[in-house]
């Protein structure tokens, strides 16, 4: 049974199957101390007939957030789902921190964090017992002082026996996010993580992102929010209709792109901002 393009949700046991004792090995892993934490080459994606993925490159450096943005039907998650290793591309090559997805995929998902929009744990579980589950999954040691260091570190002291489903959205947000990175994954992919989140949490939930940038993690994100893209990304590549139309940093691309006639068009104000050239570069046609 294929999944449908664009359409995920993230149940409580998806990684089941990690390997509890997945190890580095030498003779499987290139040295990536100088090399991309991820790197995808040619990526093809097809559902039937159509071809939600065509021919998609990009790479993301240690200590970078790298933001991937496009309308709605773009690519963007499939993307997502194939490094994650949910579907299985038509072509390409997915490199995460030195494995090969096709050829480790176990070893992928042991340096490898997810955070989706719609991450969803049983809301009848508590904050520890999901900590301690998502621990034992990873073979992380999980003793009192962390577990209280943790619940400190997302704002949430007191709150262990708190069931999942009592949280504020903002609160769910940053337990998933610690459960993403509870094993220190070298790659960190959020989905649309600050969807639906105040203002207040939105700027918390950056605050954590740019601190595993300052940690060396790679951060890919994906977001309809052109603030928030040129807010926390370092770089940004744009997908439409499957394809890589631009990568640069947010500043680069509203240089390069701002006497384009459709992005003075798109602007509303004047000066030319990210959402102009996302606008310009994309169309103005709402898509499904």
């Amino acid at each position: 049974m294929s999944l449908q393009p664009e359409k995920r949700t993230l149940i409580l046991l998806r990684h089941s199957m990690m390997p509890q004792n997945a190890q580095y090995n030498s003779a499987t892993m290139i040295d990536y101390q100088d090399q991309p934490i991820l790197e995808v080459t040619g990526l093809n994606i097809f559902y039937g007939s159509f071809q939600a993925v065509r021919d998609v490159s990009f790479a993301v450096k240690p200590g970078e957030i790298f933001g991937l943005l496009g309308p709605n039907g773009a690519g963007k998650t499939s993307t997502l789902s194939a490094i994650e290793g949910l579907l299985k591309p038509q072509s390409g090559r997915i490199m995460v921190a030195g494995f090969d997805s096709a050829r480790n995929p176990l070893h992928v998902r042991a340096v490898l964090g997810v955070q989706l929009q719609a991450t969803s744990f049983q809301s009848e579980l508590t904050v520890l017992e999901i900590l301690q589950l998502y621990a034992g999954i990873y073979g992380v040691p999980m003793s009192k002082e962390r577990i209280s260091g943790i619940m400190k570190d997302i704002s949430l002291e007191g709150a262990e026996s708190r069931r999942f489903g009592q949280l504020s959205g903002g609160q769910q947000q940053r337990v998933s996010l610690v459960i993403a990175i509870i094993h220190e994954p070298r790659l960190v992919l959020l989905d649309e993580p600050t969807t639906g989140l105040d203002p207040q949490s939105r700027r918390k939930l950056w605050e954590r992102m740019e601190a595993m940038r300052e940690k060396g993690h790679g951060l890919l994100l994906t977001t309809h929010s052109m603030e928030e893209a040129e807010s926390v990304c370092d770089r940004i590549g744009i997908v439409d209709h499957g394809r890589i139309i631009a990568i640069d940093t947010p500043q680069a691309l509203i240089e390069k792109h701002r006497d384009d006639p459709e992005v003075i068009s798109a602007s509303r104000r004047g000066k030319i901002t990210l959402e102009d050239v996302f606008i310009g570069l994309t169309g103005r046609s709402i898509r499904s």
